[in-house]
């Protein structure tokens, strides 16, 4: 789906990642990356870090994120930024859905 312009989520396969998260990689460009992940409650996003600056916008739900080594609770409307290599990671407190904006775009992910 590299540079589509028009991404209809109901043409987006969602890619189960496993322990309740599922995630659907949308609209994206080189240079800038659209994906949705959705968690159960109790679902882990593991530590970990990427050379990619990373916003979170919470769509739904409750989620103790980690960034840096700070914790804090989020809920809708919340977002975070994080700067590449920064490591971070959350647990889902309610169920939700994170959307997350990457630039570059993730190549890991296609």
């Amino acid at each position: 789906m590299l540079d589509e312009r028009w991404v209809f989520y109901d043409n987006v396969e969602p890619e189960d990642q496993g322990n309740g998260v599922v995630r659907r990689v949308l609209a994206y460009s080189k240079d800038l990356m659209c994906v949705e992940n959705t968690f159960e409650k109790g679902a882990v996003g593991a530590l970990h870090h990427h050379p990619h600056t990373q916003i979170t916008y919470v769509v739904s739900g409750k989620f103790e994120f980690e960034i840096d080594g700070v914790k804090k609770v989020v809920k809708a409307g919340d977002t975070m930024l994080k700067t590449d290599s920064v490591e971070h990671g959350c647990v889902c407190l309610e169920k939700g859905v994170l959307l997350d904006i990457f630039n570059p775009m993730r190549e890991d992910f296609v």
